[in-house]
């Protein structure tokens, strides 16, 4: 979506995060009301990979093999973005925010552009300006509902 504020116009735009391998994630809703709000928390719970383990050989099962043998390779979502087993959207919004400053400086239109990303807790706010124009990004995070179409914001 979009909308106009002076001079500037804002992109608000859904940013869908999908579990990594070997992790899923369960919305657990406010036990008051029946559909999810963005109040729900989004518990992250390991999966069994010895399947993908033992056929593609790319990564360790983090439910089945002991802490010094995992260290070889990426630590589990529950030990980088969540806190008591409950995704932390602030942790992930900073992760995020990083990860896009990261990629700008890679892309041609940084040469010519000026990337700011503005401060923000919940989602990812960003300024591109070129001198004359500023366009403006927000980028929310959400999960998917029931494997549908629908997203719930968790913003």
């Amino acid at each position: 979506g979009w909308s106009a504020q002076e001079d500037n116009v804002l992109y608000r735009l859904l940013v869908p995060l999908q579990p990594p391998p070997g992790h899923a994630f369960c919305l657990e809703t406010d036990t008051t009301k029946e559909m999810p709000t963005s109040a729900s928390c989004l518990r992250v719970h390991l999966r069994c990979m010895c399947v993908r383990e033992r056929l593609v050989e790319d990564v360790l099962c983090f439910l089945h093999h002991s802490e010094d043998e995992l260290k070889r390779q990426d630590p589990s979502l529950l030990n980088t973005l969540c806190t008591n087993s409950f995704l932390d959207i602030e942790e992930t919004a900073s992760w995020f925010q990083a990860l896009v400053k990261d990629a700008w400086s890679l892309l041609p239109l940084s040469h010519c552009c000026q990337l700011t990303v503005l401060p923000a807790t919940r989602s990812c706010k960003l300024r591109i300006e070129n001198g004359e124009e500023t366009l403006s990004i927000e980028m929310i995070f959400g999960v998917s509902l029931d494997n549908s179409d629908s997203f719930l914001s968790l913003d």
